[in-house]
Parts: C-alpha cells; sequence; structure tokens
C-alpha cells in the first residue's frame, strides 16, 4: 500500500528547492498549504506567470518548477 501512496505523489520544485504534493493538487492549494494568502504572493509555473484567478485551476504536474514571488505594486 505505501508504493501506490508514492504514485499519487507529485514531485516538483518551489522557489528551487525539492517539494512533494497530492497528485491532483491546485497552484493555489499549494499557495494556501504553505501558509500564504493568495494577495501575498505572486506565483509562475515553469516560467509563465499564472494570475491569482487561475490559480484554481490550475493542477500541478510532476517536474514543474513552481516561483512564488512578491507582487509588485504600484504605478
Amino acid at each position: 500500500m505505501a508504493s501506490g501512496l508514492r504514485m499519487n505523489e507529485v514531485h516538483l520544485s518551489v522557489d528551487e528547492h525539492p517539494h512533494r504534493v497530492a497528485a491532483g493538487t491546485t497552484l493555489a492549494e499549494l499557495v494556501a498549504g504553505l501558509g500564504h494568502t493568495p494577495e501575498q504572493v505572486g506565483t509562475a509555473v515553469n516560467g509563465v506567470f499564472v494570475p491569482r484567478p487561475s490559480r484554481a485551476t490550475h493542477v500541478l504536474q510532476p517536474g514543474d518548477a513552481v516561483l512564488l514571488f512578491q507582487p509588485i505594486v504600484g504605478g
């Protein structure tokens, strides 16, 4: 049964550090699971910006490189 659990994990990187999440985890769930509110961080996956409204439908895939960054505000 333990090997079955491993198959349900996705290995990716978050800010260049190895990380594992359950298969089917969305970017929004990852951000929340890391203790951030949606407004606290900007997000990119594999170098592509993912806007806040799209995080809930962006399912993380094996090997994804997730970057969390401080959003820039101003004008």
